[in-house]
């Protein structure tokens, strides 16, 4: 769903909706044009909304505060003091955003962070926190310390320089750029399809992308830049419950404390917003291009786009970049909809295909409309009080414009009329979100870092615009893989010489948006005339096909007919036939067993209400969905209690409880079932704990049995799983085992994430080793 403004801003929406006038709420009911709508809302916005909004952004705190940055360097001590190194550089961090410029403070926090990166053996970074330290008046009675540390980070970076050198590495420390292998012949700023393909255009499913000849599995057909992304807050890292200390660094520390707020890098040593506490980057470069692109427009909004929301400020942030003269040269293209579904279209401005994204006014809600509006024309009030606008953003010729009618909320006279456009072009930009907005994942470690074993999964880091990826339509099972790549990770050798490239104003960055990239990979072979689908979310692996197509409707607004919701329900219809006539067809598959023969169980109705049936004609039993679901939860309240008893250091008493617990399950439940898979991986990263590796790689087959079930055997969630055994049997020495399982996950790995995949470099060092032995 949107990531929509904080729910006490959209109450307060909603009660002004309720109290409009019958008239009023069907006048703005019936406007079904963009510029007409906002116009209306911001005819409506008083004093009243900006007062309630700068009542909410005072609950976040986004200045810069000298008492603040005391205490996160407190805690960073704390920190370092039990040898928490990371722990602690996050600390530090914090106290650096929080610093005032030029403050004793600031320069406290960078010395003692140069410290924790020193420990982490991070030197360059040790460096350059060493400089700013002395630069903003670091006490001179302690400067002999920075300048003991400095000397010995020169030596350390001396001896790697050196030692790389002799072994003709050509990596450098800097991560950023120089580690990456030769980029392909069209170079790193071609993005686009592959020739294999081709867009196709028409009434029901709008712009899409179609196979004209054989792709292969694995083959890249697309990569994509974002027009622009913003850092979703608040979002934990570190999914696995530790002990107190790792719990209270799970609430701390999030994505918009690790990351890059341009281009999502990780990093340890971020580089603070001058004129916030909130905004961080990895480098002076994002730094200074996000300053020029919006951030020097949204820093004074800092709190008040907390308040509105991750797609109110992707909104506003593509309308700054953009730019007024972009804005109004692609409204004039407005409804000419078959020359942007022309595959030349790949080839022009990225600005013009956002724009021309279908927003489906006429199919949202009049609620929705009018939360999105006011928050929008709020927003445009805020900022055209907190200074004039760009220069760039002057048009040189009169235009027909909006005119404003809202008169009891005064706007400096810098903003002139025309461009209220721009809040026409940010509502806009809301209503396409909704249906467009591509969430960038990643995998993240769960669990504490010292287990010998660690389990990963998806989140999401960033809400993006993507201009060619979204041209794909959805399927709930799609016939490709998307993998995405930020900062360092995004590596110009990840690109296919055979794409066709447009080449947009992203090239040759390694900075911003533009390090952050998307490709999209055939997941199975696609023939000609097929069209190219990828995943909006519900998946059929994960949803039943109510489920699925009740999401998909309410949010996209389309009744999802793929290929697996009509298979699956005209299975549905089947069993229903069979069930009228009194046959016993194949059952629903529900993975359950019969506690009394072990047959299995199936979805049934018995008077009206929902029932599980043994499948068995003999038996006969029944189960009530109330007594299912209470089995369940009770082993999912043990799998949780043993996951805490491991990351507390209690292996022992989390593998009995996890013994105890599966010896329940093989009750009720199938092998297959995904829980028994995840009890089966929680027994073995207990066992790997306390290194019995020879039962750990058991359960974990045991697992993987399961996953394969539910996601396929082609599937990347099978992939990962069998490349944790693989990492098992090479923890134990088991080099056979190890050698055969290496293969069935490099083939999954590179189907889906490409042949550049850090795991994929580590499942070669593992073989490498492995073949030595013999």
């Amino acid at each position: 769903m949107m990531d929509l403004p904080c729910l006490q801003w959209q109450d307060h929406v909603a009660q002004k909706w309720t109290r409009l006038y019958p008239e009023l709420k069907e006048t703005f009911t019936s406007l079904l044009e963009i510029d007409d709508v906002f116009q209306c809302a911001l005819s409506l916005t008083t004093q009243d909304d900006l007062d309630f909004l700068q009542s909410m952004s005072a609950g976040y705190s986004v200045q810069k505060d000298a008492e603040q940055a005391a205490q996160c360097r407190e805690r960073g001590n704390s920190s370092f003091k039990t040898r928490n190194y990371t722990e602690a550089a996050l600390h530090y961090s914090q106290g650096v955003c929080f610093a005032p410029q030029s403050s004793e403070q600031l320069s406290l926090c960078y010395a003692n962070r140069s410290a924790a990166l020193y420990h982490l053996h991070n030197y360059k970074e040790c460096l350059n926190d060493i400089d700013n330290a002395l630069k903003n008046g670091y006490p001179s009675h302690l400067q002999h310390k920075l300048h003991d540390r400095r000397a010995l980070c020169v030596n350390y970076l001396s001896a790697q320089e050196k030692a790389n050198e002799d072994d003709h590495n050509p990596a450098s420390v800097n991560p950023k750029g120089s580690d990456r292998v030769p980029a392909s012949p069209l170079g790193p700023d071609t993005f686009g399809i592959c020739p294999q393909t081709n867009v196709g255009y028409n009434v029901e499913k709008g712009r899409h992308l179609v196979a004209v000849e054989t792709i292969a599995a694995g083959e890249v057909i697309l990569i994509d830049r974002p027009y622009s992304c913003v850092l979703i807050p608040g979002m934990e890292e570190v999914k696995g419950k530790g002990g107190q200390q790792d719990a209270e660094t799970e609430v701390l520390f999030g994505t918009e404390h690790r990351r890059c707020h341009f281009c999502l890098t990780e990093t340890l040593s971020p580089v603070p917003c001058e004129g916030c506490s909130y905004s961080r980057y990895c480098s002076t470069s994002c730094q200074q291009e996000a300053w020029e692109e919006h951030h020097r427009w949204e820093c004074p909004l800092a709190a008040d786009l907390m308040v509105m929301g991750v797609m109110s400020q992707l909104a506003l942030r593509v309308t700054l970049k953009a730019g007024m003269k972009n804005v109004q040269k692609a409204r004039e293209q407005i409804g000419d909809e078959q020359k942007m579904s022309a595959p030349s279209c790949l080839n022009s401005d990225s600005y013009l295909r956002v724009f021309h994204l279908l927003h489906h006014i006429n199919r949202q809600s009049p609620h929705l409309r009018f939360l999105c509006a006011v928050t929008i024309a709020t927003l445009y009030l805020k900022l055209s009080q907190a200074g004039p606008p760009p220069i760039s953003w002057n048009l040189s010729s009169p235009t027909a414009a909006i005119s404003q009618s809202a008169e009891h909320v005064p706007c400096t006279t810098d903003w002139k009329s025309e461009q209220l456009l721009m809040g026409s072009a940010v509502l806009r930009h809301v209503l396409q979100l909704k249906c467009n907005a591509q969430a960038v994942i990643t995998m993240q470690d769960t669990g504490t870092a010292n287990l010998p074993v660690q389990s990963s999964c998806e989140i999401r880091i960033a809400t993006a615009i993507f201009p060619t990826l979204s041209l794909l339509n959805h399927s709930c099972c799609p016939n490709t893989s998307l993998a995405f790549s930020t900062g360092s990770t995004a590596k110009p050798s990840d690109l296919s010489a055979h794409i066709c490239g447009s080449k947009d104003e992203h090239r040759n960055k390694d900075h911003g948006p533009g390090a952050v990239i998307v490709t999209v990979r055939a997941n199975k072979v696609i023939g000609p005339g097929q069209e190219i689908l990828h995943c909006y979310g519900p998946h059929s692996s994960r949803m039943v096909t109510k489920e699925r197509q009740h999401l998909l409707y309410e949010q996209y607004h389309f009744l999802c007919q793929c290929e697996a919701c009509s298979q699956q329900q005209q299975e549905e219809v089947k069993e229903g036939r069979q069930q009228c006539s009194g046959t016993r067809g194949s059952p629903h598959k529900s993975g359950l067993l019969c506690f009394k023969c072990k047959g299995s169980l199936k979805k049934s109705t018995e008077n009206g209400e929902p029932m599980f049936l043994c499948s068995r004609s003999s038996c006969g039993h029944r189960m009530s969905p109330s007594d299912v679901s209470r089995r369940l939860q009770e082993m999912r309240v043990n799998l949780e209690t043993a996951h805490g008893l491991m990351e507390r250091d209690r292996p022992g008493e989390a593998l009995r409880l996890l013994e105890r617990t599966r010896s329940e399950s093989g009750l009720i439940l199938e092998e297959t079932h995904p829980l028994q898979g995840e009890l089966a991986d929680a027994t073995a990263r207990a066992y790997a704990t306390m290194g019995d590796w020879n039962n750990a790689a058991s359960h974990l087959e045991q697992s993987a049995a399961a996953i394969g079930a539910q996601y396929g055997e082609d599937s990347i969630e099978l992939g990962r799983q069998l490349f944790k055994l693989a990492q098992l049997h090479f923890n134990g020495g088991a080099r056979g085992p190890a050698l055969s399982v290496i293969p069935k996950v490099r083939r999954l790995l590179c189907l889906h994430c490409g042949p550049h995949c850090h795991e994929l470099q580590e499942l070669k060092a593992m073989e490498q080793c492995l073949r030595g032995q013999s």
